[in-house]
């Protein structure tokens, strides 16, 4: 046994590492292009993709599952929300009565594993592979607790965070709060591409939303759309927010707090990118169809957990001058403009933003 002192020990990634599968990092990735290795714990392949801005509390895991194949059972204690990248197939779930609900899933569906609960993974097809992607709070979990098997099989049942069986089916229950707020309660929605949202005029260019209440968990994910020729005011909050393309294609501009430079990162379906803590960000549709996001993060609406995500949801549709977290478009660097407008001319898309906002 080593009699050297250990500090500034990470024990998530010391877990990592004995996976033994690829890690991917940067500011923002296509999970449809990375490379998956076979996954013994899951007996099928998989990779863990580390963005910058992933802040403490979640990961993601992409899981590739082969032609006609299935996961091994699986059961822990951290939460996770699955995104379906590309394929169609099922997920079982057993509840803690011994119940069973299964779920048909495709690209486009989003759902939530309730806490602790037993589950599997199906590909429906016999000939394409299906890749589905994890967002979960691991990271959080497993540097508290330090222990594997307590995590891993642990018995302890949470009834509560299954709902009823007909969430497993794709119905839920409409929350109505106010624009940018309004909330979904379910466990699964078959498709994100065609899921009604509701308008949020407050953050700009004729946008909608919606917030997900999955399974009752502390994760967060909501759903933004931006019409054609349009994009949203700039926006900052705290590190964790996974950003995901879901339709359309365009671009997020992204900078420091007094810092010059305009960074960007092109975006299409099956691309994610984490804005990390403070950092200044703005989302642009540049297809000629409206352009959906999908963000998932630890902490939401419901349960915010952490004083910052409580800030971040009452303030995102404030203007930083009144101390909120958005820049609104009079407010905003006039390069912002023109490099749209540019990049519309070159697609050969009519800008919509005069209709929205005309500088002076």
């Amino acid at each position: 046994m080593s009699t050297e002192p250990r500090f500034l020990v990470d024990p998530y990634k010391e877990w990592v590492g004995k996976e033994a599968i690829p890690v991917h990092e940067g500011f923002g990735l296509d999970l449809l292009e990375l490379d998956v290795a076979p996954w013994p714990r899951l007996e099928a392949k998989g990779a863990f993709a580390h963005l910058t801005g992933r802040g403490d509390f979640v990961d993601m895991q992409v899981i590739e599952i082969a032609p006609g194949g299935r996961t091994a059972p699986q059961r822990h204690l951290y939460e996770e929300v699955v995104y379906v990248l590309a394929g169609r197939g099922s997920t079982s779930v057993e509840s803690p009565s011994g119940e069973r609900h299964s779920f048909e899933w495709q690209t486009g569906s989003l759902f939530a594993i309730p806490l602790n609960g037993s589950y599997r993974h199906y590909n429906g097809s016999g000939a394409e592979p299906a890749r589905i992607v994890a967002v979960t709070d691991l990271p959080l979990i497993l540097n508290v607790f330090r222990d594997e098997d307590f995590i891993w099989n642990n018995p302890r049942a949470f009834p509560d965070r299954f709902g009823g069986g007909r969430q497993f089916r794709g119905d839920g229950t409409f929350l109505p709060m106010r624009p940018g707020r309004h909330m979904w309660e379910t466990n699964f929605v078959p498709d994100l591409r065609t899921f009604e949202l509701k308008e949020w005029k407050a953050r700009g260019a004729g946008g909608s939303n919606i917030m997900f209440v999955l399974a009752d968990g502390t994760m967060h994910a909501h759903m933004s759309e931006m019409p054609v020729g349009t994009y949203k005011k700039g926006h900052r909050h705290g590190a964790d927010f996974h950003v995901f393309a879901v339709t359309g294609e365009g671009y997020s501009l992204y900078w420091w707090e007094g810092e010059k430079e305009l960074r960007r990162f092109d975006w299409k379906r099956g691309c994610v990118f984490a804005p990390a803590d403070r950092l200044f960000h703005q989302h642009f549709n540049a297809s000629p169809e409206p352009a959906r996001y999908l963000a998932v993060a630890f902490g939401g609406l419901r349960y915010p957990t952490v004083a910052d995500k409580r800030a971040t949801f009452m303030g995102m549709d404030v203007s930083v001058k009144e101390g909120g977290r958005q820049i609104e478009y009079e407010d905003e660097d006039p390069r912002i403009r023109r490099i749209y407008e540019d990049e519309l001319r070159k697609r050969g898309i009519p800008s919509r933003m005069d209709a929205v906002f005309q500088p002076a």
